[in-house]
């Protein structure tokens, strides 16, 4: 695996990449909050299956740029963002991976650009607002952004981790027994723009349903999601439904992140589907 930092329009992104030039093609796309490292683990493997495997930090996380102003942040932006990506890679389309807010800009990507996703992967994810959030607690989350910075954003979070709707017995036991893992969490966190964080805060809530939309997505579609996920698992079970063809994994003893949470049945889930996935190169 290597990084390299690859210029898209008013940004620069920051890439982790393996089997570069390889003719299959996998970009893994990470959540709000998230980073490249959500996948960085899995590059290396794919590569030795034959992938050109393919992880960003959307901008405003990790190590990409992060504008100053919310309006340069939204679904759109970050769909078009891959987009643009996709071609300085040089790829005519791909397999494309979403987890959670990266599920949600995956889906707007294939709505929008369908010619780019050769086939989907949908990983805890929804198809429409994320309306069980407390208006309350967003409301002081944004008052605290906006006051005091992203630190005393994160701090605030992992004081009221009971609260937090991803709270999951999953990841609860992968705080415990996971070395180093409650501080990957704080890194990724400490690493994001308060201005995609209020930016995005803001949209989620109230973005536009595209289950009917994806009711004409026309390529092979896994959707994944762990079982004690409970925000997204019903969401997951529509989208599979609506979906021609897809295929629903739901992951046990999984929450949000189950690529961490229970690698092996995701693993699974992943490989066996990218083997039924048409190599059109071959």
């Amino acid at each position: 695996m290597q990084t390299r930092r690859v210029r898209v329009g008013d940004v620069t992104l920051a890439v982790a990449e393996a089997g570069a030039g390889a003719a299959r093609r996998f970009m893994l796309v990470h959540g709000y909050g998230g980073a490249k490292e959500d996948f960085t683990d899995w590059l290396d493997p794919l590569a030795e299956r034959g992938w050109w495997a393919v992880a960003p930090d959307l901008r405003g996380h990790g190590e990409s740029e992060a504008p100053d102003d919310e309006t340069a942040y939204g679904l759109g932006v970050l769909a078009s963002d891959l987009a643009v990506l996709a071609h300085a890679l040089g790829w005519a389309d791909c397999v494309l991976l979403g987890h959670s807010m990266g599920g949600m800009v995956a889906q707007v990507l294939v709505l929008e650009r369908p010619e780019l996703v050769d086939a989907l992967v949908l990983m805890d994810t929804t198809h429409g607002p994320v309306d069980w959030l407390d208006p309350n607690l967003l409301a002081t989350a944004a008052t605290v952004l906006r006051d005091q910075g992203v630190a005393a954003y994160v701090e605030m979070a992992q004081a009221m981790a009971d609260a937090d709707p991803l709270a999951s017995p999953a990841h609860a036991r992968l705080l415990r027994g996971r070395p180093g893992y409650r501080e990957f969490c704080l890194r990724k966190g400490l690493a994001t723009s308060g201005a995609m964080r209020l930016a995005m805060m803001a949209e989620m809530p109230v973005q536009p349903d595209r289950l009917e939309g994806l009711g004409g997505v026309r390529v092979p579609t896994l959707v994944v999601a762990g079982e004690q996920d409970a925000g997204f698992v019903e969401h997951s079970e529509r989208m599979a439904k609506t979906i021609p063809g897809a295929r629903l994994a739901v992951i046990a003893g999984a929450g949000h992140s189950p690529q961490f949470e229970e690698p092996d049945a995701w693993w699974e889930a992943i490989t066996s589907f990218l083997d039924s996935v048409p190599n059109r190169r071959s």
